[in-house]
């Protein structure tokens, strides 16, 4: 049960964090943490608490006498899932889906070249669960469905290339992926085209075949970069 100091922390967060990352408040904003508890009618220690949280994703830095300043874009923890949520909820959402969608098409085809190599029978086996289930939920506009099986799928990619690195981007593909949902990035069915990808992607790692797990799952991040070309350009 949520309690009422992480309710009302949650709704500081859920309403400042996107007013910084739209621009809002922009890069050098200074917020006075008094001001804010007064605004969003919360005590301040459940402020000093919302701030930290933004600290901590590098959206501010808290300084005595000064207040909290919002940091330079560049110095944001971009890779952060609740900044990503944030972003793609803004004004920015295409160049944002963009920039993600880029880093999915370097990283996911190396990890589904090592996921052939190295994943378990488990794994496999998991990898080819997920693939049906994207099959299953492919018509009849059952997108909700399809996403949880599409983000199981990308994360069983990503961990199962035996890369700690790679497997910690799963949060961050899961955001992209459900962003391209509930923002209606998406055609009203998936492609036919891209969920067959899927499942031939699952056969290949099962067969241990590197190259065409690499070839076949880079084919499904071209088709992701044309997507947005045709749905958010």
């Amino acid at each position: 049960m949520t309690t009422p100091g992480r309710g009302l922390h949650a709704h500081v967060l859920d309403t400042l964090g996107p007013a910084i990352t739209a621009g809002e408040c922009p890069p050098g904003s200074v917020l006075r943490t008094d001001e804010l508890a007064q605004r969003f009618e919360v005590s301040r220690s459940v402020m000093r608490e919302a701030v930290r949280v933004l600290e901590s994703m590098r959206l501010v830095e808290s300084r005595r006498r000064v207040g909290v300043t919002v940091r330079p874009t560049e110095e944001w923890n971009v890779y952060d899932p609740q900044v990503i949520r944030w972003r793609l909820a803004g004004a920015d959402r295409p160049r944002q889906l963009r920039s993600l969608t880029v880093l999915r098409s370097a990283v996911e085809p190396a990890a589904a070249a090592l996921a052939a190599r190295h994943a378990t029978a488990e794994q496999c086996a998991e990898l080819t669960r997920c693939a049906l289930g994207m099959v299953a939920t492919s018509r009849g506009r059952q997108l909700e469905g399809y996403l949880v099986h599409d983000i199981a799928f990308h994360r069983v990619i990503l961990t199962s290339s035996g890369n700690e690195m790679f497997a910690r981007l799963g949060d961050v593909v899961a955001e992209v992926l459900a962003g391209r949902t509930h923002h209606q990035v998406m055609f009203e069915d998936p492609d036919p085209a891209a969920v067959t990808l899927h499942v031939r992607v699952a056969e290949a790692v099962r067969e241990g075949d590197t190259v065409r797990a690499e070839e076949l799952t880079r084919q499904i991040a071209v088709g992701a970069l044309q997507e947005l070309d045709i749905l958010a350009p």
